[in-house]
């Protein structure tokens, strides 16, 4: 399988927002000047937010607002391979499970930890993520803080959309603008979400000074990282992480990343992100997945876990949903499926009371946010 034919999971979800960076047809070269490697960042969420709808098209998944976020019909062109669309599959539905056992409480610890508590998520690099609406649209946010951060200019793109999108608009009303891309809301199904325009890098400069409007630092918080910190260097990635976990004693985060760049695959991988001018510094730190453990543990937290979406998807997957995905579209790339799922990990862990969530044995919840069945 050649290089420029790797199929990459990173297109399964919107971080950061903003156009796709395009290299020109012949020779090689790109169309233009070098782009700015934050523009590159954001320019990842357009392939990735059409990735997250050719999912939902199939019936992977069930998520009515992903095609609010593209920007026209994707049609023919925006159906994803098959092993693409099982990886965003798999990736969005373990991080949905993951996420619902914080908040219900019903992680490892949950006798210390009863649900119906207030809790709170903050999304890093978060783009046109719709799990929040997802949450407030289901009244499992009443009881919830939701912040989600990202550049300014992605920022104020989703309130734009959220602006002009009645479906949208019913879940999260009354939007309060504030400075620099930065805006709120109070869903109807109560809570409070905020959408914060910030470099996150901004939060560690200056001795740690910058603050986050709403964040509250009493309730048990889950920080979520969907491949958003790898593309930082590796000492600002570990000291925003302890930036909440100095404030916030009672904290859990969730990690997706690729991992392995140094076996063959794992070289086209990154031959394959260079050509599009795209440098992850915790890849070549966190080498294997079990570096992740080292990582989340270096960073405070008492108890991690990490695994493959490999085998996420072998043994948090029931037998009948995989029936139900084979009869969606054929898998015939079984090989590629196994190399390509082998290279992508989620990464979690918790510390102190209340952000405990499943155990690496699986979901405690037999049932997935996004499909209502098992997972």
């Amino acid at each position: 399988m050649s290089a420029p034919r790797l199929p990459n999971l990173l297109h399964s979800r919107g971080q950061r927002g903003g156009r796709p960076f395009r290299r020109s047809r012949g020779g090689g070269g790109s169309s233009g000047p070098i782009p700015h490697p934050d523009e590159v960042t954001q320019g990842t969420d357009t392939d990735a937010a059409v990735s997250r709808l050719s999912a939902v098209d199939l019936g992977y998944l069930d998520d009515p607002y992903a095609r609010y976020f593209v920007q026209s019909s994707p049609g023919p062109s925006g159906r994803r391979l098959p092993i693409i669309n099982r990886g965003t599959y798999t990736r969005t539905t373990a991080l949905d499970a993951l996420i619902e056992s914080f908040l219900s409480g019903a992680g490892a610890g949950a006798a210390e930890s009863p649900g119906g508590e207030l809790r709170q998520i903050v999304s890093l690099g978060a783009g046109t993520d719709t799990r929040s609406l997802k949450l407030f649209a289901r009244q499992e946010g009443r009881d919830l803080v939701y912040h989600e951060i990202d550049f300014p200019a992605a920022c104020s793109r989703k309130m734009r959309t959220v602006q002009g999108v009645p479906a949208l608009r019913d879940v999260l009303p009354g939007v309060t603008e504030g400075e620099g891309g930065s805006w709120s809301a109070k869903p109807p199904s109560g809570g409070d979400y905020r959408c914060h325009g910030l470099d996150l890098r901004d939060l560690v400069k200056g001795g740690g000074e910058t603050t986050l409007p709403g964040l509250r630092t009493e309730v048990p918080t889950l920080l979520v990282s969907e491949c958003c910190l790898c593309y930082l260097e590796v000492s600002e990635a570990q000291s925003i992480i302890k930036w909440f976990t100095d404030r916030i004693p009672n904290v859990g985060v969730v990690i997706y990343e690729p991992t392995r760049p140094g076996d063959p695959f794992g070289k086209m991988m990154v031959s394959n992100l260079a050509a599009r001018c795209i440098h992850m510094p915790t890849l070549e730190a966190y080498g294997e997945p079990e570096d992740q453990v080292d990582r989340l543990k270096d960073a405070g937290f008492t108890e991690a876990r990490v695994m493959p979406v490999y085998n996420i998807f072998d043994r948090w997957v029931s037998r009948e949903e995989k029936s139900r995905l084979d009869r969606l579209e054929g898998l015939d790339e079984v090989e590629e499926w196994n190399l390509l799922a082998n290279h992508y990990v989620i990464a979690w862990g918790w510390k102190g009371q209340g952000a405990a969530m499943c155990d690496d044995t699986g979901p405690v919840q037999s049932s997935s946010p996004d499909r209502g069945g098992e997972i």
